[in-house]
């Protein structure tokens, strides 16, 4: 049996919206992005492109659990958000995209070099010297609390954020998947993924 999208008449005429929080060199986030495209491609479903980063969730433990001791995660962080705060949220989205794929669109297994990205993007170049530099921190920072505060748990990436087609919101931390996934399970993740966002209690959900 194939996967149908449930929808109902309100769906259908206006579509939901998914606001999509990321560190831009997660690699498991990737995989996620890359399912919410699927989705996108799917249903009437617009989706806004936003920065976290793991360094700012991080930065005060003893410990990084990402054993980034040079402090790299930064770089592709910032300039990601240089992208979200001069050219808006489509341009990261892009941006994000052309980061973990060649030039020819096969995906990476991990983050290009960031200049190439940019000039791919049809961005200006010059954002990748915001990597260096501690310019953009501040709105970093505003992007990453806008997205975790709205979950009262520990969180990592991604964050969603849900406003359905009547206005309700709900965010969640992930899905996380460890793997891309077919256009079926595709489905079958985003209708579960609604099922619980109807559920006002639901709060969270491990594995």
């Amino acid at each position: 049996m194939s996967a149908s999208v449930v929808a109902t008449p309100e769906y259908e005429e206006s579509g939901w919206t998914v606001d999509f929080w990321l560190d831009p060199a997660c690699p498991l986030t990737r995989y996620t992005a890359r399912w919410i495209v699927q989705i996108a491609n799917e249903v009437q479903l617009t989706v806004r492109w936003r920065v976290m980063s793991l360094s700012v969730l991080n930065e005060h433990r003893d410990v990084d659990p990402e054993g980034d001791t040079h402090g790299y995660l930064w770089v592709p962080a910032r300039v990601a958000v240089a992208v979200q705060t001069e050219h808006g949220h489509d341009a990261l989205g892009t941006f994000y995209s052309a980061l973990w794929t060649d030039p020819h669109g096969a995906e990476r297994e991990w983050i290009g070099d960031i200049t190439e990205a940019l000039s791919r993007s049809g961005l200006p170049t010059s954002l990748a010297g915001a990597g260096m530099n501690t310019g953009h921190d501040a709105e970093l920072r505003r992007s990453h609390h806008d997205g975790l505060d709205r979950i009262e748990a520990e969180v990592g990436t991604p964050v969603l954020a849900i406003t359905t087609s009547q206005g309700d919101k709900r965010a969640f931390f992930g899905p996380v998947l460890r793997d891309a996934v077919d256009r079926e399970d595709a489905i079958t993740l985003w209708e579960a993924l609604l099922q619980l966002s109807s559920v006002r209690a639901f709060r969270e959900l491990k594995s």
